[in-house]
């Protein structure tokens, strides 16, 4: 058999090498050897010669290129035998397997995933640089999760049919943890107080959770930015981070960071001056500026400054002002003044409103929320306003806006809203444990945005002790383009707090119906009206109060000793007002929250009473991270045309949302059982102090807070007579809450510690409410 080498690879890269030159012939046949998986007719479809064809070596040159740029071949060679164009291939093998071995860290299926997406998954052709770049990619996840001592060996394993398998096993050994942090030439402040400060923190007992004990190099830049803002804003304008070391313990167990700052001299701001096309008068821009001559130099403040000049020029349509200031530093006397330099450009109108990140609710459902109108002047404080609106909603996590210049235009932007939606279906699960060891649960399925329509159906299912309930209640917040709500309730109740309350004995069952409508008179307020047809049933028992039983006795129960079941028919009327100014809705730090109602049963129904309350909160922030929340509330009800205040409509007090550490609805009046009879007088007041949990960072699922909470309600005493309100009877307790929004949905807990009561009052300490979204 006599074959000549015809080309090889030397040929495709130097086709004109003397050695390798051939005279053209007639292809008589073609012939692929060495294949093992690759199917012939993939081979002939690369070459560029068929059978009859005159062969070349530019032909020759040409098809080895082809072959390898397949990329499955790891050689090509051509040779001829009797004018036969013989090719011969070595196949680059394929992978058979991927497997992880060890791997506890990451999913994976995941991994290989992203294996995949690279170019390394089985059946494809094995690529040794491939496999080196997982490994190497690989290391640096690990990495990221603090688990600097992970070690991947990687082995790839021939198999037959010129296959392999690769397999990666992976030691991922301890979690370094940061052990130390030390901050050197800090002396204006406490290195506890500036640790506490930073994200990045030792071991603690919530760092399970955060991660936040194991280093990163972007928490560590967050954390040094902290810093320096922490000292800028409190004068110090020549703060300096000179240098920040990270070392790890040979063992890669742990890590210790060291943080050299130099701190400076305090400065005190001697002036301030505007200068540039001001525009508007100098006195609206220092109505606004935050920084005063004799202040100590804050740069939170001299942004609070520029911002609220941005926006007070904003507000008039300039949505592109450039506010600069410079400051001119005397470094001998310590001290800075600013010239504030103004740049309005330009006045612009809003040519497009834009809403994104709405998959599911519509999107009339956010425009209508909108105050800042299309073809309209820019106004800052609309768009503003138009965020805190859509915020307010409750369904979504987050609401950003951004206003881009349209192109090609000088005077036009477009506003483009950007929303996180979030679940907005409940279902809520109640629970209390008392000193007696009483549990109690309830529950409810509510939808507050019904498919996307902004619309609210709540399906009440309450299976306490206490109360038994089966209502439905629907409400469109929009029924007409103006913002009139209507909504509807239908409802059976069955309540019997004498199951796991301190209360004197009886029980109702109602079943009613009822409208609502709901008027907007002003941007942030609203007045409501609503009409209710309710039939109750109402049953005392042999230990019930006198009260009680005279009741039953007044409206034809047909036992004279009062005791057994009487039927009440009613028909009530209620109007009310409210006003939202808080800045949000799953976590408000600033604004006030008020409401008014008053419900009157009126003729044909048997009862006649009037019952009216009132609420004011209001939100302070506090720096960055806290705030505080004041709560007042007050009731009032009364019987009217000579008849009694239907009992089971008192007012109640104690427990979670009233004065917590008390068992619920234990606090006011008590008949000769010690059971609580509500009452005809309310009053609640809370003081409530919110901050981040200790080691939570700025994660804000999480959120505690110390609060100080007073209340009682007045009625009539065993002996049936009126009791007067006196602030000396109000009960005291304080204690700690803790919110957590966690995966399986939003947890309350309540630790209350009663700072005043009697011998007769219920202690109920521990509380928790939990709620798991869908």
């Amino acid at each position: 058999m006599n074959r000549k080498l015809l080309s090889g690879l030397m040929v495709a890269l130097f086709a004109s090498a003397p050695a390798m030159a051939f005279d053209p012939f007639v292809v008589k046949d073609i012939r692929v050897e060495g294949i093992q998986r690759t199917e012939a007719g993939t081979v002939f479809n690369y070459l560029p010669v068929r059978v009859g064809d005159t062969f070349t070596e530019a032909q020759a040159a040409e098809a080895i290129r082809a072959l390898f740029a397949t990329g499955f071949f790891r050689d090509v060679r051509i040779e001829v035998e009797n004018d036969v164009l013989v090719v011969l291939i070595d196949e680059r093998p394929a992978i058979a397997q991927i497997d992880f071995v060890g791997v506890k860290e990451f999913d994976k299926e995941a991994l290989k995933k992203g294996l995949r997406e690279v170019g390394l998954a089985e059946a494809r052709i094995f690529d040794r640089s491939l496999v080196e770049r997982a490994e190497q990619e690989l290391k640096r996840q690990y990495l990221s999760r603090g688990k600097y001592s992970a070690v991947i060996t990687t082995t790839v394993t021939p198999l037959e049919r010129n296959r392999v398998a690769v397999n990666f096993t992976v030691d991922e050994g301890e979690v370094a943890k940061i052990r130390q942090i030390n901050i050197i030439g800090a002396k204006a402040f406490d290195q506890d107080d500036l640790l506490d400060l930073l994200q990045l923190r030792t071991p603690g007992w919530l760092t399970w959770y955060t991660k936040n004990d194991q280093y990163s190099r972007q928490k560590l830049s967050a954390d040094l930015e902290t810093l320096r803002s922490y000292y800028l804003d409190r004068g110090y304008l020549d703060f300096n981070i000179d240098s920040t070391q990270v070392s790890i313990t040979p063992d890669k167990k742990d890590i210790y960071i060291t943080v050299s700052i130099t701190e400076g001299e305090m400065y005190t701001v001697t002036g301030v001056r505007y200068t540039g096309d001001l525009v508007l008068d100098e006195a609206q821009y220092r109505e606004v500026t935050k920084l005063r001559p004799g202040d100590v130099f804050s740069r939170e403040r001299l942004t609070e400054t520029t911002k609220a000049i941005s926006d007070l020029l904003g507000n008039e349509g300039y949505a592109f002002a450039n506010v600069n200031a410079a400051p001119e530093v005397d470094k001998e006397k310590r001290e800075v003044a600013f010239t504030i330099i103004v740049d309005p450009g330009r006045r612009v109108y809003v040519r497009r409103i834009n809403v994104g990140g709405n998959t599911k609710t519509r999107d009339e459902v956010v425009r209508r929320e909108m105050r800042q109108m299309e073809g309209a002047w820019y106004d800052a404080e609309s768009i503003n306003k138009s965020r805190n609106r859509i915020d307010r909603l409750g369904f979504f996590e987050e609401v950003s806006v951004e206003t881009p210049p349209v192109p090609g235009s000088t005077d036009q932007v477009d506003v483009d809203f950007t929303v996180k939606e979030r679940a907005t279906g409940n279902l809520m699960l109640g629970a209390g444990f008392s000193s007696s060891e009483k549990i109690t649960l309830s529950a409810s399925v509510s939808q507050q945005n019904l498919f996307g329509s902004g619309n609210a159906m709540t399906l009440g299912l309450n299976t306490s002790k206490t109360n038994r309930t089966y209502a439905l209640s629907f409400t469109n917040p929009y029924y007409t383009v103006d913002g009139v709500s209507l909504g509807w309730d239908v409802y059976h109740r069955t309540y019997d707090p004498s199951e796991s309350y301190s209360v004197s004995r009886y029980k109702t069952v109602a079943t009613g119906a009822g409208l609502r409508i709901g008027y907007p008179i002003a941007e942030d307020d609203r007045i409501n009206f609503g009409l209710a047809a309710d039939r109750t049933e109402i049953t005392t028992y042999d230990d019930s109060t006198l009260r009680y039983k005279d009741f039953c006795i007044d409206f034809g129960c047909s036992d004279p000793s009062g005791v057994g079941t009487v039927t009440v028919n009613s028909l009530v009327a209620s109007a009310g007002w409210s006003r939202d100014g808080r800045d949000s809705f799953l976590h408000p730090r600033r604004g006030v929250y008020q409401n008014v109602y008053a419900e009157v049963a009126i003729p044909p129904g048997k009862l006649e009473y009037v019952k009216a309350g009132y609420q004011y909160q209001h939100w302070f922030p506090i720096g960055r991270d806290y705030a505080l929340m004041l709560n007042g509330e007050i009731g009032w009800a009364k019987g009217l045309s000579g008849k009694q205040m239907p009992f089971y409509k008192n007012f109640y007090v104690g427990g979670l949302g009233s004065v917590r550490g008390f068992e619920q609805s234990s606090i006011g009046p008590k008949d000769a059982e010690g059971d609580a009879l509500g009452g005809t007088r309310k009053l609640v007041a809370n003081a409530e102090f919110y901050f981040p949990l200790p080691g939570s960072g700025t994660d804000r699922s999480f959120r505690m807070s110390a609060f100080l909470d007073a209340g009682y309600v007045w009625g009539e005493d065993v002996n049936g007579r009126q009791q007067k309100m006196n602030f000396s009877d109000l009960r005291y307790s304080t204690g700690l809450a803790f919110a957590w929004s966690s995966p399986i949905g939003p947890l309350k807990f309540s630790l209350g510690f009663p700072l005043k009561k009697d011998d007769g009052d219920e202690v109920q300490r521990f509380q928790f409410q939990l709620g798991s979204v869908f």
